[in-house]
């Protein structure tokens, strides 16, 4: 591990926020988590478990817990904020007047604010005032698998260099590689986009389509976030790294991704309602779906995987139409001439 130890303060005590801070404390971090649920907490300060979100899962002893918001903050040389990103703005409004003065704020949420569709640093930027260093933390990753210790790469993204490299430096470990980059719009977008493409690979599996569509529809997928990715001025090799393709194929292809099975549920033919139900857990791509398709009629792109996974959402269409849709569309080249130029239109 690089760097001197530091206080970190985890917000968020759901399956990716308790493994992000069972990882930090096992780095020899001083490692509060914050959560709302008083039952789960006092299990995972006491019994050193999760229950709810990973149970069976050892946490580390020196991993505490709290529902007190302020008591989670105070010391933090970082505070890492890893809640839904519905739940974002709430958190960050909460968190910014007990934020110390000299703490940075990284977070491990994909998505969208809900309505206006803004990026999460735009959020952030906003709520906590300039001057407060900022980064995002994103990349291929199942909450479960950090949480066993199996090997995992992920990149930190953000302008301020120092504390980029301050949250790499306590995620960074034996079996965990933090890398770093300053595009977190790109970033950002790639970590939210993939799990509307993975509905799409899900539904997909779930018709029994075969591995020709899935992997279709993933380089197609890709196409799609590259494109709307050039449109507001991310780099296209942010995504063909961590955050982009990295996290689209894990997204697409694991079955430990909500995301991939609620289309599997779709594509069987259960209802949205039953399937998100029977998940049990927030599914980020009902509600990023809308955002994204807002985000490309905004820059006048066409997105046809990510536009049906929407109108599924809705239930305008059945993943059988959407299929249908995608299938008639006309021929045409791969790329755009100017796929990378001005407007990545």
């Amino acid at each position: 591990m690089a760097g001197a130890t530091s206080a970190v303060a985890v917000l968020g005590a759901g399956s990716w926020g308790t493994a992000l801070a069972a990882l930090i404390a096992r780095h020899g971090h001083s490692t509060v988590l914050w959560g709302r649920d008083a039952a789960v907490v006092e299990a995972i300060d006491s019994r050193h478990e999760n229950p709810r979100y990973l149970p069976g899962i050892a946490l580390p002893d020196g991993l505490r817990a709290t529902t007190d918001l302020a008591a989670a903050v105070r010391g933090a040389d970082l505070v890492l904020v890893v809640v839904p990103s519905h739940a974002f703005t709430e958190t960050l409004r909460a968190l910014a007047p007990l934020r110390p003065a000299h703490a940075g704020v990284a977070w491990a949420a994909k998505g969208f604010e809900p309505g206006s569709g803004r990026f999460l640093h735009e959020v952030a930027g906003e709520l906590l005032g300039p001057g407060v260093p900022l980064a995002v933390v994103t990349g291929p990753s199942f909450a479960k698998e950090v949480a066993l210790g199996l090997p995992t790469a992920l990149t930190v993204q953000g302008e301020d260099t120092a504390f980029v490299q301050q949250v790499a430096d306590v995620l960074h470990g034996p079996e965990f590689r933090a890398y770093t980059g300053s595009d977190m719009r790109g970033a950002e977008l790639g970590g939210a986009m993939k799990n509307v493409l993975a509905v799409a690979t899900g539904a997909a599996d779930g018709m029994e389509l075969g591995l020709n569509a899935r992997t279709g529809l993933i380089t197609r997928g890709l196409n799609e976030m590259l494109r709307l990715n050039a449109a507001i001025g991310g780099r296209a090799e942010t995504l063909m790294g961590l955050a982009g393709l990295g996290d689209l194929v894990l997204t697409c292809t694991g079955d430990l991704s909500r995301n991939r099975r609620l289309g599997l549920a779709l594509g069987r033919g259960q209802t949205l309602d039953d399937a998100v139900r029977e998940i049990g857990q927030v599914v980020e791509s009902v509600q990023t779906a809308n955002e994204v398709m807002r985000l490309a009629d905004r820059h006048g792109l066409e997105l046809p995987i990510a536009s049906n996974v929407r109108d599924v959402l809705h239930g305008v269409i059945t993943p059988a139409e959407g299929l249908q849709r995608l299938l008639a569309r006309e021929q045409k080249a791969e790329y755009p001439p100017d796929m990378f130029g001005t407007g990545g239109r």
